[in-house]
């Protein structure tokens, strides 16, 4: 399917999804893929549906969803595939904007083309892959083609940010053994305070990765990368398999919490501070530890609250 949804995203809302890109033709085979190795690597760009049937098929769907009364907060450039491998993005981009709001979610190997920058800044929203800022390490995470230069990929994203009007964030996927040490952490936080995404996204591996061996980091590693993130980024969030709310009190304490804490850690303080909006007692947040639904780690002397990942 060329358009799909609209699904619920964790990052945009309602999601109507544009799969630019024929099954797995990828510049990368990225070790935790969900949709398994790639079955063709390539860096050259080419065509493969025209503009206009993308178009048709997207404006179908948004005027199916406005008779059904269902939102669609972004028409979304996921395929199954590295979208910037599509030379007529930048027209479907265009054209697409005539039914709403247009994000592109890249792993940015292309990013060091001009013409993939001019391309992805007509989109409202971009989401960047920044697994790794060290060579060797990226090689081991994303299994990049080998004429693909980190350095000429890393310097395009600061080219891009520099000139992007739109939102920008970026998504760093956690895979225990590989990219989860403090050292790569810290690099990887230096790298994007130097642009400051709107977002810095941490994801950990929650579908059946395309390399078995491939295992999420355990919870006190995560909640340490989302301390070393937040003290270069200011907004860091996780995507660790919910999709969210909008984290106001709902009546439902329980629900609220484990909501909250899937997406970011919270220190003791905002905890008491929650419980004491809701006219509850701390007794509830023993009861979620006691039954594993929640987790106390501490780090750098704070005592943080995160939902238990299994």
């Amino acid at each position: 399917m060329i358009i799909y949804g609209p699904v619920p995203s964790r990052r945009l809302g309602r999601s109507l999804g544009i799969n630019n890109i024929p099954p797995k033709i990828c510049s990368y085979s990225c070790a935790y893929c969900q949709q398994g190795h790639s079955f063709k690597m390539q860096s050259e760009r080419q065509l493969f549906y025209p503009a206009s049937q993308i178009f048709s098929e997207a404006r179908i769907k948004v005027e199916q969803a406005i008779a059904d009364n269902e939102t669609i907060d972004y028409l979304s450039f996921v395929p199954d595939g590295e979208p910037t491998l599509d030379l007529a993005l930048g027209e479907e981009i265009e054209m697409l904007k005539a039914l709403g709001k247009v994000a592109v979610i890249t792993n940015a190997s292309l990013i060091w083309r001009e013409d993939v920058r001019s391309e992805l800044g007509k989109a409202d929203w971009v989401s960047l892959k920044v697994d790794a800022v060290d060579e060797d390490i990226w090689r081991r995470i994303d299994h990049p083609l080998k004429r693909l230069s980190l350095d000429s990929i890393l310097d395009g994203i600061l080219n891009f940010a520099d000139s992007f009007s739109g939102k920008l964030v970026t998504e760093t996927m956690l895979v225990k053994g590989i990219n989860d040490s403090e050292e790569c952490l810290n690099n990887i936080a230096s790298f994007l305070h130097e642009f400051t995404p709107s977002i810095a996204y941490l994801a950990i591996p929650t579908r059946p990765p395309a390399d078995k061996r491939v295992q999420a980091p355990d919870e006190y590693t995560i909640n340490k990368a989302f301390q070393i993130f937040n003290s270069h980024i200011s907004q860091t969030e996780y995507l660790i398999g919910y999709e969210g709310n909008d984290f106001s009190f709902s009546g439902d304490l329980e629900e609220d919490i484990l909501s909250i804490t899937s997406v970011h850690p919270m220190r003791e303080d905002a905890v008491q501070e929650f419980l004491d909006k809701s006219g509850a007692s701390w007794e509830a947040i023993k009861e979620l530890i006691k039954e594993q639904k929640l987790l106390e780690l501490s780090f750098q002397g704070n005592k943080y609250y995160m939902r238990k990942l299994v």
